[in-house]
């Protein structure tokens, strides 16, 4: 799953080079034989962001892109889509994804991350809870957040000293820590559907999808860090 991962984000066109960061020998190893470039980092990093600010510490690259490991459909053009306002507007500190949420059931559902934007695209808030609450009968467009980042390298290697406030640990969502302490947050919206592996019921979903895909091809201004 790790190399599929792997592969596909090495096919986003704005990135230079892929890197995977690890706590774990066995997933250092695994890296390690099928190629990919790997970094051990410490083991006690509160979020996946403080690991990437870590391995971004030592790359000499404008952006940096936080993949999810699980993820081994991710979709290459979902990366670029996020990557390309950081490219075109040197203000934006950071970046992400969102989809129109399709089937009510997620609405509710605290694993599921609902993101509300204004009307520049910038985060307002991201939560666990239904937002926006439709107050009137009449419906109401929802979208939930696709868990890919794409950091300014300066502004990440400042995250992990940032001040933990009271929204991030309440939601447990890392990404709040950004806005409780003033940083714009991009949601360009994408019609990439989210499939992490988290069960064995996941795998074989994306086993099953992956049958029907064909692999893409590799391409390469930014880094990309697997987590």
């Amino acid at each position: 799953m790790l190399e599929h991962v792997y592969e596909r984000v090495s096919a986003a066109r704005y990135l230079s080079h892929v890197i995977i960061a690890t706590d774990d020998e066995r997933i250092f190893s695994a890296a390690r034989a099928f190629g990919a470039q790997v970094r051990m980092t410490r083991p006690d990093h509160l979020s996946g962001t403080d690991r990437v600010a870590e391995v971004a510490s030592a790359e000499d690259v404008e952006l940096v892109v936080n993949v999810q490991g699980d993820e081994p459909l991710i979709d290459p053009a979902a990366i670029d889509a996020a990557i390309l306002p950081l490219l075109e507007e040197p203000a934006i500190p950071m970046g992400t994804l969102k989809k129109k949420i399709e089937f009510a059931r997620e609405v509710d559902d605290p694993n599921v991350v609902k993101v509300v934007t204004d009307r520049f695209e910038n985060a307002l808030y991201f939560s666990r809870s239904r937002m926006p609450f439709v107050r009137e009968a009449e419906s109401a467009v929802h979208f939930k957040h696709i868990g890919l980042y794409v950091y300014r390298r300066q502004f990440l290697l400042r995250y992990p000293d940032l001040p933990v406030c009271p929204l991030e640990l309440a939601e447990r969502l890392e990404q709040l820590r950004a806005l409780e302490n003033g940083f714009k947050i991009r949601v360009v919206e994408t019609e990439y559907e989210s499939l992490g592996v988290d069960t064995p019921a996941d795998l074989e979903r994306v086993r099953f999808l992956w049958e029907s895909m064909l692999k893409p091809v590799n391409a390469g201004s930014g880094g990309g860090v697997v987590t």
